[in-house]
């Protein structure tokens, strides 16, 4: 093996631990889904009814506590959905 053959070997492999490295460092953070259509169809709203809101709501998939986002089961695709939101399918029984 030539000299200028070992040197390009050491330089793609130094190259790709680099990019892999890098590539690590990353956050690792998901993005959020809205689902634009089916909020406007069911009137979504980011603050609360009266004592209507999303926490209290049967539909409504809270997330790590009571004040993150949450899903809804009638909103498919959305993760964004306000634990103090409503909208017209707001349910308790």
């Amino acid at each position: 093996m030539s000299t200028d053959l070992k040197r390009r070997t050491l330089l793609k492999t130094t190259g790709a631990v680099f990019a892999i490295a890098a590539l690590n460092t990353l956050p690792r953070t998901a993005f959020a889904k809205t689902n634009p259509e089916i909020r406007v169809r069911l009137k979504y709203v980011d603050k609360p009814n009266g004592e209507q809101n999303c926490l209290n709501c049967l539909e409504f998939v809270a997330g790590k506590s009571d004040k993150d986002m949450g899903k809804c089961n009638v909103i498919p695709g959305d993760d964004e959905i306000s634990p103090n939101g409503w909208c017209t399918s707001w349910n308790t029984m």
